[in-house]
């Protein structure tokens, strides 16, 4: 059974995503055995705790400088022992120790098509803002693996969404969402729970795995 430890900055619509496809059985051989916010009070934490499952709350506002609070967001991560941490709208920057910590065993879901509207300065809204002051027809989403750099890491799954005359960023945001990335981060969880992901030479390769299915 694969352990998932789940970070979270907000409302936790993605980790609500990985919850129902447990439940549904789209994700097998996987359990959620912990989950960790960098921001108090968001709604992710409250359905941790429907759930059952351990809630708790690092945030840098608890600590006098950046390096000691992510030796505490480490040591809360470890805490679980998880096999994989999976970020679900997270937005603090994973240190490099963490990295280290859990080579290829850390995925993120990204707003857009990697390499498009990737990198520093691109998260939430902002991926959003930037298709659509582009003027790009497709957009979707990636789940990556982590690596020290920023949205640079192998890339497991993408979808792609397409932006529609009228949208605004909020718009395009939910559609980005529901077509793309809670679909996509719980069939990447349920590739690597049943031992189809291995990472070689920089790419990911997934075994017996029809692409465009999803």
């Amino acid at each position: 059974m694969l352990k998932l430890a789940v970070l979270v900055s907000g409302g936790g619509t993605n980790l609500q995503a990985i919850l129902d496809a447990i439940d549904d059985g789209k994700i097998t051989n996987a359990e959620v055995v912990g989950v960790i916010s960098n921001n108090p009070g968001v709604y992710a934490l409250e359905r941790a705790e429907k759930k059952g499952i351990p809630a708790l709350t690092v945030s840098p506002k608890q600590f006098a400088s950046r390096a000691a609070f992510e030796d505490a967001y480490l040591a809360a991560v470890q805490s679980f022992a998880p096999d994989l941490v999976v970020l679900a709208g997270c937005l603090v920057v994973i240190p490099e120790k963490m990295v280290k910590a859990f080579p290829n065993r850390i995925i993120n879901i990204h707003p857009a098509l990697i390499p498009s509207f990737c990198g520093t300065g691109y998260y939430g809204l902002k991926v959003h803002e930037g298709v659509l002051s582009r003027g790009v027809r497709v957009t979707g989403a990636t789940v990556h693996f982590v690596d020290a750099g920023t949205d640079t890491g192998p890339i497991i799954l993408q979808k792609a969404v397409y932006v529609q005359e009228g949208d605004t960023p909020e718009i395009l945001q939910r559609r980005v969402m529901e077509q793309a990335e809670w679909i996509i981060m719980p069939e990447a969880i349920n590739l690597i729970a049943n031992g189809r992901v291995t990472v070689e030479d920089g790419r990911v390769r997934i075994r017996d795995y029809a692409y465009g299915m999803i």
